[in-house]
């Protein structure tokens, strides 16, 4: 008896087989089938248990709790703030710190770090061991005791207000913070910002066609003097015109404290310290890396054409490196963000201290109170990695 052949299956049983099995077929669908079950089911045990214990601890959940009083003080404020303002203002507060933090800690981190990794590179043997010296100690021990150091151990060992280490008479150090002027602003202020901005755009304006030149002609162009007549000349002739645009009130020791004036407290200084040189460590590795990937022939080219290695590293070596400097230099900035929340440890308002923190411990509303957290934190590294790669996006296409 003749055995017919196995009929092979339709493409419509194909087409529909390598998305769900893939290989393993119709039992890698089961499979799938089974873990997509007991992720529901596992989801399903977590709601339910949250919803009893809420039920338990008379919670009620939701929001609303948001317009409640917030009942306490925060030391350190960009926004007005009272204990009589809601939840909401708190939640603001924490973010404008955390954000502040943040953003200062990686514009000293980029500049620590590019000059640390310029000096691994240096010919000179003492600055290159000293780079080095730096990136090996700092990068090797953890960001949270670097943080307690510069707190415990730095700041507040401190002389107090009376004794305070004073900088052109008008900054003041102690182990109650930094005291600074305080700008005032005039009536003169709106000019003065319209030409700063205006003298901002005209000056890159102006660099991108010098740099234009260069590539294109090979021609460099002097524009450095009209640069400075641009973001300097302008604004001085709106303050003349308009009058200054702010005057700054100079703290005075009055007692045993200083009135007047502006105080950074010693736990932002602390923690922007502490952050900054710890980023810098392994932005200083990123940055080296990124320029020793750039072929040593680019560096012998530019000196044949008579550049300073300055000059060569600015316009030839730097620009092709930060191809392979982004991706890991974004990864650093996202880290600094995220190790911003450390600042609990030492008393510093950020949003996880005062939102995360003392609001959670008021109202009880973990599951709210966590999820917009961790929200806002995804929200930070989107929009950073967006940026970071729109800025990789313009590098390579300016390189061609």
């Amino acid at each position: 008896m003749a055995i017919e052949p196995r009929k092979p299956p339709s493409q419509f049983l194909l087409k529909l087989q390598r998305p769900l099995g893939g290989r393993a077929g119709w039992g890698g669908f089961v499979l799938q089938l089974l873990f997509v079950a007991v992720l529901a089911w596992i989801a399903y045990e977590i709601v339910a248990n949250a919803r009893a214990n809420l039920q338990a601890q008379r919670i009620t959940a939701g929001f609303g709790f948001l317009q409640n009083t917030a009942g306490f003080d925060v030391s350190q404020n960009l926004i007005p703030y009272t204990g009589s303002d809601t939840y909401t203002r708190v939640f603001f507060v924490g973010l404008v710190n955390t954000l502040l933090v943040s953003v200062i800690g990686i514009f000293f981190a980029t500049v620590i770090g590019f000059m640390v990794a310029l000096g691994r590179l240096s010919p000179n043997w003492l600055l290159s061991r000293i780079s080095g010296a730096y990136v090996e100690l700092v990068r090797n021990l953890p960001i949270l005791f670097q943080i307690l150091f510069w707190y415990l151990a730095v700041l507040a060992a401190l002389p107090s207000p009376r004794q305070s280490v004073s900088v052109f008479g008008m900054f003041f150090l102690n182990n109650r913070g930094l005291v600074i002027p305080r700008p005032i602003g005039n009536p003169g202020f709106e000019p003065f910002v319209v030409a700063v901005l205006v003298a901002i755009v005209a000056a890159l304006v102006l660099w991108r066609y010098a740099r234009r030149q260069l590539y294109q002609y090979g021609r460099m162009i002097t524009i450095w003097p009209y640069l400075l007549g641009l973001l300097i000349g302008l604004p001085l002739v709106t303050s003349l015109i308009f009058g200054a645009p702010v005057t700054f009130e100079m703290p005075v020791l009055r007692g045993f404290n200083f009135a007047g004036g502006s105080r950074l407290i010693p736990e932002f200084v602390a923690l922007t310290l502490a952050l900054s040189t710890y980023t810098a460590a392994f932005i200083a590795e990123i940055v080296r890396a990124g320029i020793l990937s750039v072929h040593k022939g680019q560096m012998e080219a530019g000196s044949s054409l008579g550049l300073h290695r300055g000059e060569v590293l600015r316009l030839i070596v730097i620009p092709q490196a930060m191809r392979v400097i982004l991706p890991p230099l974004t990864n650093q900035y996202l880290n600094l963000t995220k190790n911003s929340s450390l600042a609990v440890a030492i008393g510093y308002p950020d949003l996880v201290s005062v939102f995360a923190g003392t609001t959670l411990s008021q109202t009880g509303q973990a599951i709210e109170i966590i999820g917009i957290t961790m929200g806002v934190y995804l929200l930070i590294s989107l929009v950073t990695s967006a940026i970071m790669s729109f800025y990789g996006w313009r590098i390579s296409r300016s390189m061609g």
